[in-house]
């Protein structure tokens, strides 16, 4: 039996590319963006701009809003997963790379599997999936410790573990937002869902920006130039392309299978810090991402076997 209306294999593998590869570079634009740009400043213009864009068109088109109980699921479900998550990380590349926040964040398919409770039973039968998140845990300790381990005892080092550890909150925060946004029910669209996410995560963001003062002392007009291409980066290719990519594939793939896009996101991530800005990567670094990815790769072998059975 043929599935009624399937989406494009091909739109389908678009929009996979998009979050493997152009959010794996969104990290470095985030640094770049950093460079003139305090970090909840440059997220709140960023979910702003895309956010009123997004909704301008849906209303234009004579999209009505969702429902009060949806529209308010979404709205809180932008805050914590794009002010939670991305812009804690913004914060956290002040004091880390843009690797290695890409590296910790590489973690969320393990969250999801202790945070996606219905399929509990589900996940924790399988030798593959005990395996692998047991391998995985391993390499944020191993990334934790040996990176830590470079390091100088001093404040520097210090804010690097602070940063490091709110990072991994992030991940969560994310994660636990997917599984209420793949939850959703509703008619509304993608974009018009996509829309009210970032402009209540936008709002959120200016008005932690103003209670953390960083309006004071900030003078647009010393912004370099390279900042201002990193937030507009972030806002065309982040928010609009990759962004939208996500919403719609996690509402039709399984929120694990559209998680292994943090496979990429890492090493795209640290090869271009590399290449683009000089970041150095340290063998433990490396070290604990193999061993991240490994176990990310273990949880998801029952995933990658079961439509082959399907088939037979």
């Amino acid at each position: 039996m043929k599935q009624q209306t399937a989406p494009s294999r091909w739109l389908i593998l678009f929009a996979f590319f998009n979050i493997y590869i152009i959010w794996g570079s969104t990290y470095l634009a985030v640094a770049y963006g950093l460079k003139g740009l305090p970090p909840f400043v440059l997220v709140g213009a960023r979910y702003l701009v895309a956010g009123v864009v997004l909704f301008a068109w849906c209303l234009i088109k004579g999209e009505k809003l969702p429902p009060p109980n949806l529209l308010w699921r979404q709205a809180v479900s932008g805050i914590l997963m794009l002010v939670g998550g991305t812009g804690m990380i913004a914060w956290a590349e002040l004091y880390i790379s843009s690797g290695q926040a890409a590296i910790l964040v590489a973690t969320e398919p393990l969250w999801f599997l202790l945070l996606d409770k219905k399929r509990w039973g589900e996940y924790f039968r399988d030798k593959y999936i005990i395996s692998g998140l047991l391998i995985g845990f391993t390499g944020i300790f191993l990334f934790m410790k040996l990176n830590h381990s470079t390091q100088a005892a001093t404040v520097t080092s210090t804010m690097t573990i602070i940063a490091s550890g709110v990072v991994l909150f992030s991940a969560v925060l994310w994660v636990l937002c997917s599984l209420i946004t793949s939850n959703s029910k509703g008619n509304s669209s993608t974009i018009m869902n996509s829309g009210v996410q970032l402009l209540a995560a936008g709002f959120a963001s200016e008005i932690i920006a103003l209670v953390k003062g960083e309006y004071i002392g900030f003078d647009v007009d010393k912004v370099p130039f390279e900042a201002w291409a990193g937030l507009v980066f972030l806002i065309v290719m982040g928010s609009f392309i990759a962004y939208l990519s996500f919403v719609w594939l996690i509402s039709i793939r399984p929120p694990a299978l559209v998680s292994t896009h943090t496979y990429v996101n890492p090493v795209v991530a640290v090869f271009l810090g590399w290449i683009m800005a000089g970041e150095k990567v340290s063998g433990g670094q490396l070290i604990g991402l193999v061993v991240i990815l490994v176990g990310i790769l273990l949880i998801n072998v029952p995933a990658y076997r079961a439509p082959a059975k399907i088939q037979e």
